[in-house]
């Protein structure tokens, strides 16, 4: 029997890539004026974009105990394995309550085949790990070398390089500690972040969003395994032209020819605001090339 792959809302996965390879999604929670909305189920990133250009200051919460008690339960009762990758223990509890959930469902199924997995990652960065576990489980990889090439992954395997137009809802909601030197729009400075041991840290800041895309590119170049067909991962919020144009300085001047591009999702939306911009790809630490094939749509 094959590996199911369970994740959270955080990994800004296309939905055409969840449905070809039947991964299955839990929503983190999402609060707007005091109303509470399920990531992508009961709420589009859009509405939460137009919440924070209306002033609003839209907030996360894990997703649900019992929504991983509920899934955790299905797959023990039908003895069919499954792995769950979670979103940066850095930035979620979540990753503490599928803990608590299997622990609990390990207890009325002691040979429940599941297993629970901290990324260190998140958006894009989660995604690609996600559905390289995926297309393995397609492939009819046994679950321990799915679950082993998972746990390299997630050791600072995966690179966050990204851009944002200012941190004041990473700093908002607790996803970055920072000095002044790196506050807000001032000046036109955008600030270069990367996630270093599961954690989102300033890295760089630069004047304008022409100069973030082109330290992007150079980080990518001294970060990156090189090879030309691995899939790199392009996260925007709301900036699509920055994305197209990040892409393609990764194509014209570094040789990348594979992209998954995609807009950040309702949870890191929140967080990240609107104009970000990053590159999420598998840097030498772990050196197989990371050549996961996107499914035909």
């Amino acid at each position: 029997m094959s590996l199911s792959i369970v994740t959270d809302s955080a990994c800004d996965l296309p939905e055409s890539i969840l449905k070809a390879y039947n991964i299955h999604v839990l929503p983190f929670l999402i609060y707007i004026d005091g109303k509470e909305y399920l990531d992508g189920v009961s709420i589009t990133t859009e509405q939460v974009f137009a919440a924070i250009r209306e002033g609003k200051v839209p907030s996360t919460g894990q997703v649900r105990l019992e929504n991983f008690l509920q899934v955790f339960t299905q797959y023990a009762q039908e003895g069919r394995p499954c792995l769950f990758i979670s979103v940066s223990s850095g930035f979620s509890g979540s990753h503490s309550s599928a803990l608590l959930a299997l622990e609990e469902v390990k207890r009325a199924y002691p040979e429940a085949p599941i297993t629970v997995v901290d990324s260190q990652s998140a958006s894009l960065g989660e995604g690609l790990i996600v559905l390289e576990a995926a297309e393995m489980a397609r492939e009819g990889r046994p679950a321990a070398e799915i679950i082993e090439r998972v746990q390299k992954r997630s050791q600072n395997n995966v690179e966050h390089i990204f851009s944002v137009d200012d941190l004041t809802h990473l700093y908002r909601g607790g996803r970055v500690k920072f000095t002044s030197a790196f506050l807000g729009s001032l000046l036109n400075v955008k600030p270069i972040l990367h996630v270093q041991n599961g954690a989102c840290t300033p890295l760089h800041k630069v004047r304008g969003r022409k100069m973030a895309v082109k330290r992007i590119v150079e980080l990518v170049q001294e970060r990156s395994l090189g090879h030309p067909d691995q899939l790199v991962g392009v996260a925007h919020s709301q900036a699509p032209g920055l994305a197209q144009e990040l892409a393609a300085r990764l194509r014209d001047q570094l040789g990348y020819r594979r992209f998954l591009i995609h807009e950040i999702g309702c949870s890191l939306g929140c967080h990240i605001g609107i104009g970000g911009v990053g590159a999420l790809f598998v840097n030498s630490n772990y050196p197989q090339p990371n050549l996961t094939r996107l499914p035909e749509t």
